[in-house]
């Protein structure tokens, strides 16, 4: 009566303990049997023996439906796996000359973004000889910082990679 899938937990005559911890639902006095007098409970009520935690001393079994019981675990694993939070992050690039309407077209964005919960990854990109304003694209993205203050933080000031300057935000979680 073993038939057990690669990788799932043991079943039946797969347990090697020789005692094991007998629970479940359907068994009227749990506790610690031998493991033939256990595949004989669960045999009798016409379901399998599982072993759920087998790295301690006695195991413990659980005697249930074994298809139904692998069935739930994928259902809770992948329940768990929608909510899990999924991280989202959003560019926002400026020249190291932005005009003050782009900057602030930009500002709204970046502020619609957080307030959603995405992470802002405002950067100032340097083409050709531009990069002599890095000092300018700096002081861009403090400022552009400073006014985003309310809706996120800073994870890291700004900081040249190549021809760009990086700055990354966090939304601040709300209270």
């Amino acid at each position: 009566m073993s038939r057990r899938v690669d990788d799932g937990p043991r079943m039946n005559n797969d347990i090697t303990a020789q005692k094991v911890r007998v629970v479940g639902d359907n068994v009227p006095n749990p506790g610690v049997f031998s493991l033939p007098e256990a595949i004989r409970m669960a045999e009798a009520l016409g379901l399998d023996l599982v072993e759920i935690t087998p790295n301690i001393d006695p195991p413990v079994c659980k005697i249930v439906d074994y298809q139904k019981y692998i069935y739930q675990q994928k259902k809770k694993a992948k329940e768990m796996k929608a909510n899990a939070t999924k991280i989202i992050i959003k560019e926002i690039r400026f020249g190291p000359n932005t005009d003050e309407h782009d900057y602030q077209f930009k500002l709204k964005h970046a502020q619609t973004f957080l307030s959603e919960g995405a992470k802002v990854k405002a950067y100032v990109f340097f083409k050709g000889r531009s990069i002599l304003f890095a000092e300018q694209g700096e002081k861009l993205l403090l400022r552009f910082a400073l006014e985003l203050e309310d809706f996120g933080k800073a994870d890291q000031m700004p900081k040249l990679e190549g021809k760009r300057m990086i700055m990354m935000m966090t939304p601040v979680k709300k209270k």
